[in-house]
């Protein structure tokens, strides 16, 4: 049979505790989070103020990293920026990630987001803006009524109402880049 020596069962249970406390320390993922981990990463725009951007031009803007992900086989920490830009796509414009700068490390990447749908403009549904699409649709009114006869109440608040429909019809469409909205990059 095997016999210890008086200081081997001590270098077991350190042994056995240095295995136990490593366990301990690592994360256990499910397989579906550890392949979302490594191919996505969630950002957020550097921009403390709301961006409003054409659909049909290139912008050149940051991202921040909400928390630590993996992109292209790079360890990306919460915190790093990201260096990007929008480009147009179809409905929309999508993110594409260049390269992720955190301290003084900076790292080429590739990844690029999903497309971020474009919308009405929101500026351009203001009361100032409805206000003044119904003062140039109302002048308009007005203006047919006196070609056509007396201008009465009804040409001119029907000028008024062809005015906000056709401001809220023509409005420009823009991506709306809230600074607290999530833009989750993939791998390419």
């Amino acid at each position: 049979m095997f016999k210890l020596k008086d200081k081997q069962p001590n270098k077991i249970l350190s042994f056995a505790t240095g295995i136990i406390v490593a366990l301990a320390s690592v994360s256990v993922l499910s397989p579906l989070e550890a392949v979302a981990q490594s191919r996505s990463l969630s950002a957020r725009s550097a921009q403390k103020e709301t961006l409003y951007l054409n659909n049909d031009r290139t912008y050149s803007y940051n991202l921040i990293a909400n928390r630590r992900g993996v992109i292209d086989g790079i360890v990306i920490p919460a915190g790093a920026t990201i260096v990007g830009r929008y480009v147009p796509a179809k409905g929309g414009l999508r993110y594409v990630a260049e390269a992720v700068t955190y301290g003084r490390y900076s790292y080429r990447i590739g990844a690029s987001s999903g497309v971020i749908e474009d919308v009405k403009d929101p500026r351009d549904r203001s009361a100032g803006a409805i206000a003044g699409d119904a003062a140039i649709g109302a002048a308009g009114g007005t203006i047919i009524g006196e070609i056509f006869g007396d201008a009465g109440v009804g040409e001119i608040l029907g000028g008024a109402a062809a005015g906000v429909a056709v401001g809220n019809i023509t409005a420009d469409r823009v991506v709306v880049i809230k600074p607290d909205a999530a833009i989750i990059l993939y791998d390419r």
